[in-house]
């Protein structure tokens, strides 16, 4: 897979680094970087300064009672062969509060021009608001540690928090993370388990992740302005009873990048089986862009690629406002469940635009349905139109040089996500819904914006996101 990329970019480079040392090889660390600060272990209460520059090894706790402050413009390295992750553990906080001007960046400590996916193991964060699962653990965290509030857990909060802060996030970037820590154990850029909704989250860009761009497992934390770009597996994972909300999102895929288990624009799930638990998984999105890997017409290079939504084991998510285009399937109810829950009204799919690859790949269904059923659950409340192509996108007022086309992954630039004066995209945002108007969403949502999916006419991607972190010098 790195090879690729590699390949790809770097083709002069590989005469160089056959040279180096095996050590030097297995890390390629940028030797032109000043001495980098190592964090490893357990952190007590500290504060990261943008003067100096750091280096994450190993698994690296913020533990309970611990707040890890991060200033502004502040880089910090993730280490390849040690599988650097930063973990705040339940009770930890930390606090990443940068600015347009000097977002705090997370990347790989490998030397520009050949960093990948999967560099480093990202940024988890755990708390103990309420989740579905008895003693969650996150994936390939060893030894393991819990997250989530519920009465039956043992090794976690047996009552949910569920306004408890975790800290804050505020221009922050994470890029080439998700490793696989430990056999079919991946982390995720940005992992989030059973987080309260105290947490802050907005003005936050995962790219070139190993696996999934953002995943909530529980909790009730919100976000906004969110950005998933050029990720390998799913943009936006959501499990376990997650009950917060998401405003203004984008992703980006890039048409190379996906990955064998089934690459989504969201994916959503109530839990690892089709089981009757609570509580649902009913969190709220509203106003997302979601670009697939496919510009015009209906084939595609990667087969991976699948849903603009998988909708699976008995979700309720709710999203609105929203545009999807460019994924070879559109909507996907994969249980029974799952339209029980939209059909009456636990969860809500409306004032959504699908731009799908053609006819007969719009909807999907698992066993014991129809597509029909769910063609005609979302044609309710949604509008769907056939044909992928500049024409379309041009409509509607989605530029088509947002899609990445046939550039490489170091060639993305210029994109134009604002949406053109007149064009169909600024007007229809409804906010009307009942959802809106629930104790732990009325005040989040911007209910004057008048534009469907993530940008009017603002650019709020301008000044702090890096669109090609590959070559990026820091």
């Amino acid at each position: 897979m790195r090879n690729t990329l590699k390949a790809a970019l770097m083709v002069s480079a590989a005469l160089v680094i056959s040279s180096c040392s095996k050590n030097e090889d297995d890390n390629n660390i940028n030797n032109n970087q000043p001495t980098l600060v190592e964090l490893t272990g357990d952190l007590t209460t500290r504060t990261l300064t943008a003067d100096k520059k750091y280096l994450l090894k190993g698994q690296v706790f913020v533990r309970n009672g611990q707040t890890l402050t991060i200033e502004p413009g502040t880089v910090i390295f993730g280490d390849r062969r040690t599988r650097g992750t930063l973990i705040i553990d339940r009770g930890g906080r930390i606090i990443a509060r940068g600015t347009a001007n000097q977002p705090i960046v997370f990347t790989s400590a490998v030397e520009e021009g050949l960093r990948d996916r999967g560099d480093w193991g990202g940024l988890v964060i755990l708390g103990n608001a309420a989740c579905n699962q008895v003693d969650p653990a996150i994936e390939g965290i060893d030894p393991p540690v819990y997250f989530g509030g519920n009465p039956a857990n043992n090794n976690s909060a047996k009552t949910a928090n569920n306004t408890e802060s975790s800290g804050e996030l505020r221009y922050v970037r994470v890029e080439f993370a998700g490793i696989e820590l430990s056999p079919n154990n991946e982390t995720n850029s940005i992992t989030m388990g059973g987080v309260g909704s105290g947490t802050i989250m907005e003005y936050c860009m995962v790219s070139f992740g190993g696996d999934d761009g953002f995943e909530w497992f529980g909790g009730t934390n919100n976000g906004k302005y969110l950005i998933s770009f050029a990720m390998w597996d799913d943009d936006f994972d959501i499990d376990f009873g997650w009950s917060g909300n998401v405003q203004f999102g984008l992703a980006v895929r890039y048409p190379g990048y996906a990955d064998q288990s089934g690459s989504n624009g969201i994916e959503t799930d109530n839990g690892p089986n089709d089981n009757d638990v609570q509580p649902y998984t009913n969190g709220v999105l509203s106003n997302l862009t979601i670009v697939g890997p496919i510009k015009s017409g209906s084939s595609i290079s990667n087969a991976n690629f699948q849903h603009c939504i998988d909708a699976r084991r008995r979700t309720a998510l709710s999203v609105f406002n929203s545009v999807f285009t460019g994924f070879p399937r559109g909507i996907r109810y994969n249980q029974p469940s799952v339209l029980t829950n939209y059909q009456n009204g636990t969860g809500v799919l409306s004032n959504n635009i699908l731009i799908a690859a053609g006819n007969s790949n719009r909807y999907f269904a698992g066993s014991g349905m129809s597509a029909d059923s769910v063609r005609t659950n979302w044609e309710a409340n949604n509008q769907t139109f056939n044909v992928i192509s500049d024409s379309t996108h041009n409509h509607w007022g989605l530029n088509p040089n947002v899609f990445f086309g046939n550039r490489l992954p170091n060639q993305y630039s210029g994109a134009t996500f604002t949406v053109a004066t007149g064009k169909p995209l600024l007007s229809g945002a409804s906010f009307s819904n009942a959802k809106f108007n629930e104790a732990t969403r009325t005040n989040f949502f911007d209910k004057n914006v008048t534009f469907r999916g993530a940008f009017g006419t603002t650019d709020w991607t301008a000044g702090w996101a890096e669109f090609n972190p590959i070559d990026k010098v820091y």
